[in-house]
């Protein structure tokens, strides 16, 4: 990582899960960041135990991805094999979960819990200022204007603010109950939380992949009465009404999701709805042609299936929170926002403001993370869970890949 302050350390390669990728290298080395050897004072250790693909469910390939030189993943949890001189609360071999954004924990955003704001730890802050106006923090293997720090598909993974960026595991939890706290399990409770939710609130969330999964479960244990998860995946609805008793539609078999929904809410509609789908939505009739085919000529960059119709289908003064990942959303339904009086909210996960949380629930047994792992197999193997998993092969939610 890019030797900016901060203390920082490295994981070590016992044979601790990772989550899915498609790395080819085990090495650290690439643009903005040195070689995994040598650690700086602030440096932190590398831990590889899950990392993810951007959160919406789409093909990475065809929207936004890594630079050339840049190690993939951004979801996992390992060992510390080595801590920079600066770290004071982290040790060698102790078991952490790092979240995915990259915290100073320093600076005015970290002060008010915004970690993934983070004035200080984007060494390439000048690339996304044009695009963004102000720019973000870091990421693990993403992008060059994201930092361009390597990812997590590797036996060593450097963690810049170590003692900030690195959360002790219990040794009551489990390396898969852990792993997802990493990024799915926080943004998942962020968007809860966004809904405001009250008793007899029902909470509807478009995809049902881990971070859908994760926000429907949220809602469910913050009171929201119904959840209902939209997804055409039959195994995953299946598996959101088995952990939190969700109520499912599958949109395929549906002539219309806000038709269903306004029968299954006595004509009102739901008081929050959830987009965990992003850019890569499907959908169906004559919108989703139009959206596909000016993809397909470069016309605009995102499908915002899901956004519009959580827009659409959300009741009058109620929220939409959107956790799915967007470039540029064309046919935006603003006007639909002011006329029925929506609140929207959306961010990149704060991890480090949730995971402590998070791990409270799984170690009072409300939740178990874990249930997300479809697929289990060396990082040697991760070309092909990510393509199990770009086409949906074998019910895949989340592989995890274990150095």
């Amino acid at each position: 990582m890019a030797r900016h302050g901060g203390s920082s350390c490295r994981q070590g390669t016992r044979r601790r899960p990772t989550f899915e990728g498609n790395a080819r290298d085990s090495h650290c080395g690439g643009q903005g960041q040195g070689p995994v050897d040598g650690l700086g004072p602030g440096q932190k250790s590398h831990l590889v135990s899950s990392s993810w693909r951007p959160r919406a469910d789409g093909d990475h390939r065809r929207t936004a991805a890594p630079g050339r030189g840049i190690l993939i993943g951004h979801e996992f949890m390992g060992e510390i094999a080595e801590v920079g001189s600066e770290v004071t609360h982290r040790s060698v071999g102790e078991r952490v979960v790092v979240p995915s954004f990259i915290s100073c924990g320093a600076c005015w955003y970290c002060h008010h819990d915004l970690p993934s704001l983070c004035d200080t730890s984007n060494p390439n802050a000048a690339l996304q200022q044009p695009i963004l106006g102000y720019p973000t923090g870091g990421i693990y293997g993403y992008t060059h204007p994201f930092g361009g720090y390597q990812g997590s598909h590797a036996e060593l993974v450097r963690v810049p603010f170590g003692d900030v960026n690195c959360f002790p595991v219990p040794e009551n939890v489990t390396d898969e109950q852990a792993l997802f706290l990493s990024d799915a399990v926080p943004t998942g409770l962020m968007g809860a939380e966004f809904c405001d939710i009250s008793p007899g609130d029902t909470v509807a969330v478009w995809g049902s992949g881990g971070v859908g999964l994760m926000a429907g479960h949220a809602a469910h244990l913050l009171g929201a009465e119904r959840v209902i998860m939209i997804d055409r995946r039959p195994e995953r609805l299946a598996l959101a009404h088995k952990q939190f008793g969700a109520e499912t539609i599958d949109y395929t078999a549906v002539d219309s999701v806000l038709d269903t929904l306004r029968d299954r809410t006595g004509g009102r509609g739901p008081d929050a709805c959830v987009d965990a789908v992003g850019m890569e939505g499907h959908g169906t009739g004559v919108q989703h042609l139009y959206d596909r085919t000016k993809q397909a000529l470069r016309l605009h960059t995102d499908r915002a299936t899901a956004l519009r119709e959580a827009i659409l289908a959300c009741r009058k003064g109620g929220t939409v929170a959107v956790l799915g990942i967007y470039g540029v959303t064309d046919k935006f339904p603003m006007g639909v926002l002011t006329n029925k009086g929506l609140t929207i909210r959306t961010s990149q996960q704060q991890g480090q403001r949730y995971v402590p949380r998070m791990l409270d629930y799984v170690q009072q047994g409300d939740l178990d993370p874990s249930y997300l792992i479809t697929h289990d197999m060396p990082l040697d193997e991760a070309v092909h869970g990510y393509e199990i998993f770009k086409h949906k092969r074998d019910g895949c939610i989340r592989a995890v890949f274990r150095p």
